[in-house]
């Protein structure tokens, strides 16, 4: 399984190549400019800039992980830079601050996300935002801005701060910079303090309509862009990461077996971890679980006379399913899959995580029985 890929299909973060493609770095002479524009974002883009003499310093992006919050920031950021913009207010593509910007190489901007390039090339996730690059950022806010216009910080995920980072992020916002703008992008915005929310703007983006989210998909080239796009909840860019044909072959194995939950053999299937390169397991077992939570939630839906959400393509083994299943039962497992999601973070061993949470599962189908 596809560390980078099984990494960005998690429902917690955008995926990598940022989603958009995912931008991976700290430093602005290592930034790298965004995928081009997202059409379902356009709209939002151009009402946005048009309100750029009015704008407050600090907005908050807010949306679902995976549909573009990133894309929407970076191209929203360009436009603030570029020295020559379009009659629309957007980005020229051909000033020197755009040149700039698109080669990574802007002074006046800076990007702080958790994945960053390390000294020998690899991008490296980190579990939080340290309080050193928010430290940092007292450098490019109190000099003068090197191009002569504003200076602009992307911060993504905002969540992603530890508490001494969010502490000194709010600071600056207390007392903003002149010429400065601080784009904080989240996907779980309740989790930030209410200090700093309140000091921002909120730019809430909308769901991409799923026609023009599939019409997106196809036209990178997936294979079937309805399917992967119920696997992501009707998230486009995480649906383009789910896309890939590896993780979708071990995705139908997975829920190959949990469809025979009779014979399915917890630590034989769970064993199936250990062939996964060790420094990859975290992000494998990250996207089991979430498969697992996504069969859990249609098994529900299935049960209560709704259509199976995420898992389209097992429609018929669900409908098999469902009526085996004491719903009291199910909820309290799929309350267990939630917390073993939460704790994905700490120290585990995946293959008995997984074992554990298998054994739960066949268990479900023993009490129906009973």
């Amino acid at each position: 399984m596809s560390a980078a890929r099984s990494r960005g299909a998690r429902d917690g973060r955008e995926p990598t190549s940022d989603d958009e493609p995912r931008d991976d770095a700290v430093e602005a002479d290592r930034v790298r400019a965004p995928m081009p524009r997202l059409p379902w974002l356009d709209q939002p883009l151009r009402a946005l800039v048009a309100q750029r003499p009015t704008l407050a310093h600090a907005l908050l992006v807010t949306g679902a992980a995976g549909t573009g919050k990133r894309n929407f920031a970076m191209h929203f950021a360009q436009a603030l830079l570029c020295e020559t913009p379009r009659d629309d207010g957007l980005a020229c593509d051909t000033c020197a601050s755009c040149t700039y910007f698109i080669a990574g190489q802007h002074p006046d901007f800076r990007l702080i996300a958790l994945d960053t390039p390390g000294d020998d090339g690899e991008v490296k996730h980190r579990a939080e935002i340290p309080v050193d690059d928010i430290r940092a950022l007292r450098e490019l806010v109190e000099l003068t801005a090197h191009r002569g216009g504003c200076r602009v910080v992307v911060v993504d995920p905002a969540e992603g701060m530890n508490r001494a980072a969010a502490n000194a992020l709010l600071k600056t916002l207390e007392e903003p910079p002149p010429d400065t703008f601080l784009l904080l992008v989240s996907s779980q915005p309740r989790r930030l303090a209410a200090t700093i929310v309140s000091r921002c703007r909120r730019v809430a983006l909308p769901p991409p309509p799923r026609d023009a989210a599939i019409a997106w998909l196809a036209e990178q080239g997936s294979v079937a862009p309805e399917q992967v796009l119920a696997q992501a909840h009707g998230a486009p860019l995480a649906a383009l990461a789910l896309a890939d044909a590896t993780l979708q072959d071990e995705r139908r194995g997975w829920l190959t077996a949990l469809a025979e939950p009779r014979a399915l053999s917890p630590s034989a299937l769970a064993v199936r971890i250990d062939a996964v390169p060790r420094e990859a397991r975290r992000d494998a077992l990250a996207a089991i679980v979430d498969w697992l939570i996504a069969w859990s939630v249609d098994l529900a839906r299935v049960a209560a006379r709704v259509p199976a959400a995420a898992n389209t393509d097992f429609a018929k083994a669900l409908e098999a399913l469902a009526p085996k299943v004491a719903r009291i039962s199910l909820s309290r497992y799929h309350r267990t899959l939630l917390r073993a999601r939460a704790r994905l973070a700490h120290p585990l061993t995946p293959r008995l995580t997984l074992e554990a949470l298998l054994a739960d599962y066949q268990a479900l189908f023993d009490h129906a029985r009973r």
